[in-house]
């Protein structure tokens, strides 16, 4: 991946804390063609066609909570026959985000609740200065989302036979030939 995604997302829409009204905020995220071309790039995609998030934004407090779906139409490489295929991406987001501790309110921290974290609940990401960015999210979404392996459909890998002019099947009978044999 390309280091650059750290000071640079591909991606970015930011939302503040104070943007979202009591009874919550639809937020709706089209890619640009830039951008498209940057997640490619970021992914080592050929390309990225289209890329849309359809999100929900709701205020706890001083937490936000995001839920929505990402939707992309994108080109890959199969790993079988190296051709290249579009394919679609369907994505659920849900995502809390709270302030870290030392940006909580001076009262809340005095008298703060003890929060166990169990293993079917991830603890909420840092809101730092009240502030998201929904882009980040989405890319970090899609790019999570992807195939680590992706094959065209109908795509099957064949194992070569012996006889058919092949090389064995096994790496180490190369290695086996130049070893001297010895005699017994």
């Amino acid at each position: 991946m390309n280091n650059t995604f750290d000071s640079h997302p591909p991606l970015s829409r930011r939302l503040a804390l104070s943007e979202v009204p009591p009874e919550g905020l639809d937020v709706d995220i089209r890619a640009t063609p830039l951008e498209c071309a940057a997640l490619a790039q970021h992914n080592a995609l050929p390309a990225v066609h289209s890329l849309q998030a359809e999100l929900r934004a709701r205020r706890r407090g001083d937490r936000l909570e995001i839920e929505g779906e990402l939707r992309a139409r994108l080109r890959q490489t199969c790993v079988t026959t190296l051709e290249e295929f579009d394919s679609e991406l369907i994505e659920p987001i849900q995502m809390r985000f709270a302030p870290p501790p030392e940006e909580a309110p001076r009262g809340r921290r005095r008298h703060e609740e003890v929060t166990e974290i169990t293993l079917d609940e991830d603890p909420p990401d840092p809101l730092i200065g009240g502030v998201v960015d929904l882009g980040a999210v989405v890319s970090e979404f899609f790019t999570l989302a992807l195939d680590p392996y992706p094959r065209k459909p109908g795509a099957n890998f064949v194992e070569p036979q012996p006889g058919d002019g092949a090389q064995a099947a096994s790496p180490f009978a190369a290695l086996g030939r130049l070893k001297p044999r010895r005699e017994a």
